[in-house]
């Protein structure tokens, strides 16, 4: 008999108590039919999911930074998704930020005891600075990890917006943060296992926070990353395709505009809808956090443009 006090993502999946005794194609039709829960489990909390990215693009527009943490699967999660923001949204690295328990070599070696430590988080989030005008994204699959836990109610009581990821309702930290994402997987193909569906899930959830946050916040034209920084070939590629769909030109010509910029897709955009020069472009850019619409409507309203 299992306790009523484990965490689901804790407990035997009835569904796959023989998996060890199947053939490797049952095996992985059985995990199969199991991760096809998962995005139904993320669409019953969108909702909460859409409330946090409100709460979290007001927070970033008014000069805050959006912080994940988290210890183990969760925590790589978190600092993956906050590494991916700079170079898709062209965005500075401090705007969104991962923190894991045990530090970044906990990214590629399991560092599993630090996340027993309630004070660490604590002490990580002081390290980063974390402040009332900040938003902070608690992610714990199980709901219980100290660490996280004690970030949250730290970064809370600083006036900072708090959010829990996890996949364990009622859980203590559901209770810690002010706004919780709870999409209910159930339990594991192998018990305990987290970095399975509960991994899943918690990925689609942070994918729709910071993508939709920077969404809201004019990081992308139509359903296109107008504001990448172009930093090797195969996105200076896709930079040349994005001026040349967005202007209605050839990519031959796109690659010349963008080599007027500087290689700076925001910076071409600019100039072309504009007739601005670099110069003034670049500081416009940097006046509106390279959001590439308000720095043509702040160009054209201090007379700098010649279109």
């Amino acid at each position: 008999m299992m306790s009523e006090d484990v965490p689901i993502t804790e407990q035997e999946n009835p569904r796959t108590a023989e998996i060890g005794n199947l053939p490797t194609l049952e095996v992985v039709r059985l995990m199969n039919d199991e991760d096809r829960n998962v995005a139904e489990a993320v669409s019953r909390v969108l909702p909460e999911v859409a409330m946090a990215v409100d709460s979290i693009a007001e927070r970033l527009a008014t000069g805050g930074r959006l912080f994940y943490i988290g210890a183990g699967t969760s925590g790589r999660l978190g600092v993956l998704d906050a590494s991916e923001c700079a170079p898709t949204f062209g965005v500075s690295p401090d705007l969104v930020q991962g923190i894991i328990a045990g530090g970044y070599d906990a990214c590629y070696r399991a560092v599993e005891a630090s996340e027993d430590d309630t004070q660490a988080g604590v002490v990580d989030i002081e390290a980063r600075g974390v402040k009332g005008g900040d938003a902070l994204v608690g992610i714990a699959a199980s709901g219980r990890t100290p660490y996280t836990i004690g970030a949250i109610d730290h970064a809370r009581s600083l006036g900072a917006f708090t959010v829990a990821v996890t996949c364990a309702p009622d859980s203590p930290i559901t209770r810690a943060a002010e706004t919780s994402i709870v999409p209910e997987v159930g339990p594991e193909v192998i018990a305990g296992s987290t970095r399975l569906k509960a991994g899943t899930a918690q990925k689609m959830v942070l994918n729709m926070l910071s993508t939709a946050t920077m969404i809201k916040l004019g990081y992308v034209t139509g359903n296109r990353m107008s504001n990448l920084l172009p930093r090797n070939a195969k996105l200076r590629a896709r930079s040349a395709r994005i001026f040349a769909a967005e202007i209605g030109t050839n990519e031959g010509a796109a690659n010349r505009a963008l080599e007027a910029a500087g290689g700076d897709l925001r910076a071409a955009l600019v100039m072309h809808r504009t007739g601005a020069a670099r110069a003034d472009v670049e500081r416009a850019l940097e006046e509106t956090k390279g959001v590439v619409q308000k720095a043509i409507q702040k160009l054209m309203s201090n007379g700098k443009t010649t279109a």
